[in-house]
């Protein structure tokens, strides 16, 4: 992602997706302006209930890569609950390595050495990680199902307990099961407004999974800041 433009791009609102990204910079440009507040570094953004208002500045050029949901712990190796929500400067996690990975790239002379540099240290963070087959197939199931889940579905599948999903969760998502189930019925509903721009918001919701159009304006009130048609008309709101 680059920023040629002699002005800093406008205002967009990005909606959560329950995914963490990553925002290497490689430029001594500051990188944006998110919710208020200017990032001159590398960054990790983690969009999981709230959406964040976020400005470009000009002359800035970012490798972005973006984790679904539970696979960022695997890179991180810490608990994604403490960054829920938050954007975090990457050195902060990776301490030196960051630098070190910025510096590289800054040297690199074009986009395709400079992803080979990234993907080397991502590697390097990948070779280090174990995974959870459980929780790994606890998400594909909530993606993958063309019905809403509950909690207690996804302990019988995986055969575990609601208290050992609970911490897992935490640990590799950074939400509770019950809010990302929750969240993943917006995002949902988001793919259907994108995918069918005609339908009804109704017809939309009923797809989505929501009972009613209390719950879907609600959600939308509370992961949005607006209504679902004010996001469905917006030019300013990215999902």
């Amino acid at each position: 992602m680059e920023c040629d433009d002699d002005i800093d791009i406008r205002h967009v609102r990005v909606l959560p997706d329950t995914c963490t990204e990553l925002f290497i910079n490689y430029t001594t440009t500051p990188l944006a302006i998110i919710d208020n507040e200017l990032y001159k570094c590398s960054i990790i953004t983690s969009r999981m209930s709230q959406p964040m208002d976020v400005q470009m500045r000009k002359g800035a050029g970012v490798i972005a890569i973006c984790f679904q949901p539970g696979m960022a712990y695997k890179f991180f190796h810490l608990s994604m609950h403490t960054l829920t929500d938050t954007t975090a400067e990457l050195a902060d996690v990776w301490k030196g390595m960051a630098i070190e990975m910025e510096e590289k790239l800054a040297d690199a002379g074009d986009n395709v050495t400079r992803v080979a540099i990234v993907q080397q240290y991502l590697l390097r963070q990948l070779a280090n990680s174990k995974d959870d087959r459980q929780i790994t197939n606890c998400l594909l199931l909530a993606q993958r199902s063309s019905e809403p889940l509950s909690v207690q579905q996804l302990t019988k599948n995986a055969g575990i307990s609601q208290r050992y999903l609970l911490r897992k969760f935490q640990q590799y998502v950074g939400l509770s099961p019950k809010e990302y189930l929750k969240v993943n019925r917006f995002v949902r509903s988001l793919q259907h407004l994108k995918k069918y721009p005609h339908q009804s918001l109704t017809h939309i919701a009923y797809e989505s999974g929501y009972y009613d159009q209390a719950h879907f304006i609600r959600d939308y009130n509370v992961y949005s800041g607006h209504t679902p048609r004010e996001v469905a008309q917006s030019q300013h709101i990215l999902y």
